[in-house]
């Protein structure tokens, strides 16, 4: 059904959306054709990096510091909005969605005021700022129960960090699976490049939608057995079309509501930051006629490559470069496909046009797909994404730690992930950051918050097996780690993949398995940010269910930070909202 679908949309001859733009998306203006290039790096100056480039320059000891601040106040609330034609609920960051971009140069600071005025029910809520590291203030990474409380519905936070990487991220809710309700948006970190271009397109973003709230899938995952819930559609930068017919609940639906448009210039080299930010699809992303060139992984930029298919897990960001080779007429197809083999969605095409020069933004491009196989759900092999800036990792790590993933029951009868035989649950008014400042590094009575506490070790090598039938994303917070191996098979051979330069990046996809015959995949990173760290995939179903660890990174040196007021406040605020109103949290919180 969503194949003849979305072929109907390729024989169509005019792509006018069925809805204006604040109906379908709110504030955002993302997705138009011209939402206006990002404003960096020289509407602030020269660029804050000098001469340093990506070959010789360590992007994690020789961070700029430019003096400049970025102020933002964020307003979050319920909103209604029709991404693909059907109106939904949604939770928002000043009535957009996706939510407003965070640009800076290297080196910048942000300076973000939070407003939680979610109602109607409330609920309280945690801003993560994907992939960026945090070094000496580990508090503003924004994970709830590990480093904060939430942020308590009619309070505020303020969160003042460092750009401290270049490249492409974004942001995110990290409390339960509010970021599958709208609660996410892109961050630009400009910096030096490898390879040279004319035109930032800015950020494309790829993200699985569903018309139900996030309580409605977690409460589906948490039955006897897992059951993944199925998306019900696929969009660009927050938009694409939708089948009114498949309409099951009542709710409204417009045809025709609007897909995302962009625009190259003949003969020019164009820069596209592609970003999963979905809830659990694995996306293959194309654009018909055009091959690209990979020039970054995460916040890593690494040794160009060229390629018809990017694969993005979720939480991954790929940097491209794409050569306009068509005519000033052209239109072309993007394409972004949750895997059919890796993913669950009703609806796994998400389309959007390209429009050069002189065709008319409001024709259908008649444009072919590259043909491609899948067989698996990994990323591109090891061996072709090389840092450019190269990297070794210790001779010998100075703990390794092995981890089996397993999915079972509990004695309630809930499905769970469960990592060494421990599903993560956190407690709200209790995060571990705050204990371990107070000295308070070992938790007896509470196994379920899965906390490994390496102590003073300066490297710690984890070597991960994964024996559900399910494939994950795992994400770092704090580090890019090394990616040593990855495969099949109940023992790792100690083989490593470039040895002297190994891939880094801040999430990487693990292969399903069996008890037999795991997948695994085998992760390093040097001990120097002193924090509490979270490691889990970063499915929102799969992290809801237990698939999480807490990585005590350097007690002594945590205890010598310097925790700002607003911390505590946090915690006072939010004791006084959970003392007269009911939590209800139904997941691992996280």
């Amino acid at each position: 059904m969503s194949l003849s679908f979305v072929t109907s949309i390729l024989r169509a001859t005019s792509l006018v959306p069925g809805l204006p733009q604040h109906i379908s998306n709110g504030n955002s203006t993302l997705g138009t054709v011209s939402p206006g290039p990002p404003n960096l790096p020289f509407s602030v100056g020269p660029p804050s990096w000098g001469s340093a480039t990506p070959a010789n320059t360590n992007p994690y000891t020789q961070v700029p510091n430019t003096g400049f601040v970025h102020n933002h106040v964020w307003n979050i609330t319920r909103g209604t909005i029709a991404p693909d034609g059907v109106e939904v609920g949604a939770i928002l960051v000043n009535g957009a969605f996706p939510g407003p971009l965070l640009e800076a140069n290297w080196g910048d600071v942000f300076n973000i005021t939070v407003h939680n005025n979610i109602a109607g029910p409330s609920e309280g809520t945690l801003l993560h700022w994907h992939g960026l590291l945090h070094k000496g203030a580990p508090w503003y990474d924004g994970a709830p129960a590990v480093h904060s409380c939430p942020i308590a519905p009619g309070s505020s936070f303020v969160y003042t960090f460092t750009a401290d990487l270049y490249g492409t991220s974004w942001w995110h809710s990290h409390y339960s699976a509010q970021l599958a309700d709208g609660l996410m948006g892109p961050v630009i970190i400009h910096g030096p490049t490898q390879v040279p271009y004319d035109i930032d397109i800015g950020p494309v973003i790829l993200s699985d939608h569903y018309h139900n709230d996030y309580h409605y899938y977690i409460d589906e995952t948490s039955g006897l057995n897992f059951e993944p819930p199925f998306a019900d559609n696929n969009l660009i930068n927050g938009k694409m079309f939708f089948n009114c017919s498949l309409v099951i609940n009542g709710q409204k639906c417009t045809p025709n509501a609007a897909i995302s448009k962009f625009k190259f210039q003949t003969g020019k080299t164009h820069r596209l930051r592609l970003i999963n930010a979905g809830a659990e699809g694995l996306q293959r992303f194309s654009i018909d006629g055009h091959v690209m060139t990979v020039i970054a992984n995460d916040f890593v930029p690494i040794v160009p490559y060229n390629t018809k298919v990017v694969t993005l897990a979720v939480g991954q960001r790929t940097d491209v470069i794409v050569s306009a080779v068509g005519k000033p007429t052209d239109a072309f197809w993007m394409r972004a496909n949750t895997s059919s083999i890796c993913s669950a969605s009703l609806q796994p095409y998400a389309l959007a046009a390209i429009y050069y020069d002189k065709a008319s933004s409001s024709a259908a491009p008649k444009s072919s797909a590259w043909p491609y196989i899948e067989v698996n759900c990994n990323n591109d092999p090891l061996s072709k994404t090389v840092p450019f800036y190269p990297l070794t990792p210790p001779a010998k790590p100075a703990v390794t730690q092995n981890i089996d993933v397993t999915l079972g029951v509990n004695a309630s009868g809930n499905a769970l992930f469960f990592m060494n035989g421990e599903s993560f649950r956190g407690n709200y008014d209790h995060p571990i950051l705050l204990l371990a400042g107070l000295g308070n590094t070992s938790y007896p009575d509470d196994p379920q918050w899965n906390v490994y506490n390496f102590g003073s070790n300066s490297s710690v090598r984890l070597v991960i097996r994964n024996t559900t039938p399910l494939a994950h994303p795992m994400h770092i917070h704090g580090h890019n780690f090394w990616v040593l191996a990855e495969g099949r098979g109940p023992v790792w051979d100690g083989v490593v993949t470039n040895p002297r330069n190994p891939q880094r990046r801040d999430v990487q996809m693990m292969a399903n398995g069996t008890v037999d015959d795991p997948g695994f995949i085998v992760l390093e990173f040097v001990t120097d940010n002193p924090g509490v760290w979270p490691l889990h995939c970063h499915i929102s179903w799969h992290v809801s269910t237990g698939l999480y660890i807490n990585i005590v990174e350097q007690p002594e040196k945590i205890k010598a930070l310097k925790f700002p007021p607003s911390i505590a406040q946090t915690c006072r605020d939010w004791a006084v909202y959970s003392n007269h109103t009911v939590v209800d949290q139904i997941d691992s919180g996280l």
